[in-house]
């Protein structure tokens, strides 16, 4: 005779990080990138992490430094990849820029972003915006 237990397969929970970024806190760049490094390393993706690490900083220091508000970052990995999304609260869209030769390093951020994530975007998302980017899992 069987039991009469269901057959329910568990998931295991989706590895995220998700933080909250103080509004002009430079602090916050090498903190994310750190709390990454940790996310992707539990999920079996030490060495994978560079590009990762790169574009969030990207992301974080646009919305800390762009915006006068707090930001949040949010990390989820999953069997296809990796999504990475920081939300702020300004409604202002990033604009792609092409630097300009004397500009130093500024402007450059959303061009990385475009060439080395394997998606990204803007999407609007309550009073601001969310800017993310994905990256498959043979590339996280």
């Amino acid at each position: 005779m069987e039991d009469g237990a269901d057959d329910v397969t568990e998931q295991d929970p989706v590895p995220q990080l998700r933080r909250r970024l103080g509004r002009a806190d430079l602090r916050a760049v090498p903190e994310a990138r750190r709390a990454l490094r940790d996310l992707l390393g539990q999920w079996g993706k030490h060495g994978q992490s560079d590009v990762a690490e790169l574009l969030t900083s990207e992301l974080v220091t646009n919305a800390i430094v762009h915006t006068d508000h707090d930001a949040v970052l949010t990390a989820t990995v999953g069997p296809h990849g990796l999504r990475v999304e920081v939300r702020d609260f300004v409604a202002r869209r990033p604009r792609l820029r092409v630097p300009v030769a004397d500009d130093g390093t500024n402007g450059r951020g959303l061009l990385l972003v475009q060439s080395l994530a394997d998606s990204w975007g803007v999407r609007p998302h309550g009073v601001g915006k969310a800017v993310w980017f994905e990256l498959e899992a043979e590339a996280a």
